[in-house]
């Protein structure tokens, strides 16, 4: 950190260096003499130096053995002995890699175990199996004898004609299971054709990926099972030539390799194409979870859009591991889903869960990467946002890692020159967004750093290494926040707590989108008209829609017009990024202004970028103008943002403990004032405010749920000013209900907004997505746990500062800069609220200021 100092008591010269620790303070030590401190935190490491000064001159610095028995005693290290076991139970004692990262002097090792599942269980021979006998010979050329017992129970279901989700791991044979028995019912149906079948021309089945990317990277897999039976899977997408399209048309293949922004668009524009799909009975929908929120609300729709046209269809879908698999594919398929669950086959993988005691997360994720390049180990290291990513691979190339982004916001062609690049072995690591999750064939992973996401996303994340059999790595990278400090001290909820997917089918946005769409699809029938009354006649009052002859006809030239710019993976108006005059990439709103506004850093490719100017003009797409920085600019920005809420409808309301709960829709009123430059480093989402003249102003509606916290009157009436510590008690809760919810509902923290309404003790928690996207009703349903957690994190955190830390109270989405905070306060509403201290709603208090 920083230069390092002369020795007070072998007088070497730059030899003593400061480390700083997890809970600010820092650890002085001589690398000659072997001298040291733990020192308090300063405000700078001079002043912290002259504190170690002292502390040598009064006989108060130890030998590096005493520094050591004491970092073990206050678990910020783990003594060498326990370091021993864990390398032994796990298998893995002499492994270079693991030798090597878990006895670092700067972090403690949380957890090491050896993740070695027992092979899934087999079914039955192929040639058993009710297929066609060429499946039996395509399988037999890979190497397959017999399926998987799960693999076994999808074929006879599908084979039975029944709705399922199958959910299993990366790589552990789920195209397989739901490909053959599509092939052989399609296979069945094509052979009656016999010497007829060339002008036949029909899409029997549609095969639906969440990207581009994957549909092409399935493709080949798919024509492997249905070529040898005569079946043909052809794909259209955005990217397919006019060329290809028109063979397309004109030859019309049994199998449809496509996307649902593909159908959306060619349904509500009545093309060639959209009627073609109307004789499809077959409905295959792979990585269903990821269609979660605003997409899975669109998603939900289109389906019933497309069945309208062609008739109810057979549903197939294949997902990762869910806990609430069935009830979630419910909701997003409208329709009763059977659960088959099944199990992967890899090799050993060691999972190591790491905190990061004498250094940033960032710090030791870089690390992890580096050492696992230098071993030569094939790498992918997982951010939670394009930022991270973006940091991720900045520092590592600086270190001298072959590294490469892979996030969304990238063109295709960027993504799939960093998948060709590492599949060939010219990357030695990507630094990736989650949309690394999805089962794309990138060829042999070796290791998976990651940051902390649920347990069953970082199993999936698992399912990238080791897919060949070889021994892989996954090492879990904890920070300094919230979440993290509570995983330390609690390893096996970390192992419990999963991931629950959500969406919104009834969000009113989307609904008024699809609605329209749908009529531009076909004419809605009045008996059709029933259950989206009220969309209706709004869109009728647009003048979007016409009533005629019982019927409900789109005015197709305003209502596509309408449509033109709406993107069915979010809701807003999308902000397209240029560089030199071209588009490289875009943002939705209401995000893109907290991301794009006028002189914000952007991170884009590894490099980091000024935002010139944001453009908003009158009949013109928006666009952020970017101009290059150097690389030594210190600098990123955060957005300082004020909101306020309005309740427009409660929908129902409920008593958790003793506090009384409504879940409603809400308008937000959001101004952007201005942001923070933060330093390139800094771990605290604090730094130096600069204010806009004229501040960006956006309205939004959504849905989320509000809540009247207990008062600290006991803090409060110790201060002078009683008002301030209440406020900044009940900012700390909402940060901390918010920021540890991840824990409870699986991420979808990162969905939510969140607002303190002074010293009233309202607390709203909404979803950041315009018109909502499921994640306040996951928080909703589960906040009783979220509440008992919430005081778990703050009770246990050892900081001992009034607005509390990274640790506990500090967000970094907060719009505030992460003022006006008080832990004590907050562990005093938290403390009531589980003793179940009985509060009202009431009426929302008019003027006080909102904390974010």
């Amino acid at each position: 950190m920083g230069n390092n100092y002369r020795c007070p008591a072998c007088q070497s010269p730059h030899s003593v260096a400061a480390d700083r620790m997890f809970d600010g303070r820092l650890v002085f030590r001589c690398a000659k003499c072997g001298i040291c401190a733990i020192v308090p935190q300063q405000a700078s490491v001079d002043e912290a130096y002259l504190d170690f000064l002292d502390r040598c001159e009064d006989g108060g610095a130890a030998s590096a053995n005493e520094l050591r028995l004491l970092m073990e005693q206050e678990k910020i290290i783990r003594p060498k002995k326990e370091i021993d076991a864990f390398l032994e139970s796990a298998g893995a004692a002499g492994d270079p890699l693991l030798e090597s990262v878990l006895r670092s002097d700067q972090d403690f090792i949380v957890d090491l175990r050896a993740i070695e599942e027992p092979p899934p269980e087999y079914g039955s021979s192929v040639n058993d199996l009710p297929v066609d006998a060429a499946i039996a010979g395509v399988l037999a050329k890979k190497g397959i004898e017999r399926l998987y017992k799960f693999q076994e129970d999808v074929v006879k279901k599908i084979l039975q004609g029944r709705d399922i989700v199958v959910t299993a791991p990366t790589a552990s044979g789920k195209t397989e299971a739901f490909c053959i028995p599509v092939m052989q019912k399609i296979g069945a149906e094509v052979s009656r054709f016999g010497s007829l079948r060339t002008g036949e021309g029909r899409i029997r089945a549609i095969f639906v990926y969440p990207t581009k990317a994957l549909s092409r990277d399935q493709l080949p897999k798919i024509k492997e099972l249905a070529e040898p039976l005569g079946v043909r899977a052809a794909l259209l997408d955005g990217d397919t030539p006019d060329s290809e399209r028109t063979r397309f048309l004109e030859n019309l293949p049994d199998i449809l390799v496509t996307n649902f922004d593909v159908l959306h668009y060619h349904m509500m524009h009545r093309t060639a194409f959209s009627r073609s799909v109307h004789t499809a009975r077959f409905l295959v929908v792979d990585e269903a979870h990821v269609y979660t929120g605003v997409f899975g609300a669109n998603v939900h729709h289109i389906i019933a859009r497309l069945e309208r046209l062609a008739g109810r269809m057979q549903i197939v879908a294949a997902s990762a591991t869910l806990p609430n698999a069935g009830e979630f594919c419910e909701l997003l398929f409208g329709r009763k889903m059977e659960v088959v669950q099944g199990r992967g086959r890899r090799g050993r993988i060691h999972l190591a869960i790491i905190f990061p005691s004498l250094r940033s997360r960032r710090s030791l994720a870089l690390d992890l990467v580096r050492q696992a390049a230098k071993g030569r180990h094939r790498t992918i290291a997982f951010s939670g946002s394009h930022l991270g990513a973006e940091l991720m691979a900045f520092y590592a190339a600086r270190q001298g890692v072959n590294i490469r982004v892979h996030r969304a916001g990238l063109t295709a062609k960027a993504r799939t020159e960093v998948e060709a690049m590492f599949k060939s072995g010219k990357l030695s690591a990507i630094s990736a967004t989650p949309t690394l999750e999805l089962g794309l064939d990138i060829g042999d992973v070796d290791a998976i750093v990651s940051n902390i996401v649920p347990v069953n996303r970082l199993v999936q994340r698992i399912g990238r290494a080791a897919r060949r059999g070889q021994q892989g790595y996954a090492f879990l990278a904890l920070g300094h926040d919230p979440i993290s400090q509570y995983y330390k001290a609690h390893p096996e909820d970390y192992l419990s707590d999963q991931e629950h997917a959500y969406t919104d089918p009834v969000n009113p946005f989307v609904m008024e989108y699809q609605i329209l769409a749908m009529a531009c699809d076909r004419a809605i029938t009045m008996a059709e008209s029933k259950p989206v009354w009220e969309v209706l006649q709004k869109l009728m009052s647009k003048g979007l829609i016409i009533s005629t002859n019982n019927r409900f006809s789109a005015d197709l030239r305003k209502a596509r017009e309408f449509l033109r710019e709406y993107s069915i993976r979010g809701i807003g108006n999308r902000v397209d990024i240029k560089l030199a005059g071209r588009v490289v990439g875009d943002r939705s709103m209401p995000l893109a202004l907290e991301e794009l506004h006028n002189d914000a850093v952007y991170f884009l490719a590894g490099r980091r970028y000024r935002v010139r100017e944001l453009h908003f003009e009158k009949d013109r797409q928006p666009f952020a103008e970017l101009e290059p920085l150097p690389s030594d600019y210190p600098y990123y920005t955060k957005a300082l943002t004020d909101e306020w809420p309005s309740i427009l409808e409660v929908h129902e309301g409920k008593k958790v403990l003793g506090v009384e709960v409504s879940y409603c829709s809400l308008k937000i009123d959001k101004k952007v004032l201005g942001y923070a430059n933060i330093e390139i480093g800094q771990e605290v989402a604090q730094g130096k405010k600069v204010l806009f003249e004229n501040p960006l102003e956006f309205e939004f509606t959504t849905k989320g749920f509000v809540f009247r916290a207990p008062h600290p009157l006991g803090e409060s009436s110790k201060a002078d000013d009683e008002e301030y510590v209440q406020m900044s008690g009940f900012h700390a809760s909402e940060h901390v209900v918010i920021e540890g919810s991840a824990m409870i509902t699986g991420g979808a923290s990162q969905d939510l907004g969140g607002i303190s309404l002074g010293s009233s003790g309202l607390i709203f928690v909404y979803d950041s997505s315009v018109g909502g996207n499921g994640a306040s009703r996951a928080l909703y349903d589960r906040l009783d746990k979220a509440f008992g957690r919430a005081l778990r994190i703050l009770s246990e955190c050892p900081c001992k500062t009034e607005s509390g830390c990274p640790r506990c109270t500090y967000s970094y989405r907060c719009g505030n800069n992460n003022e006006y905070l008080h832990k004590s306060a907050a562990i005093e509403v938290m403390n009531r609220i589980i003793d179940g201290e009985s509060t009202e709603i009431g009426e929302e208090i008019a003027g006080e200021r909102a904390l974010v």
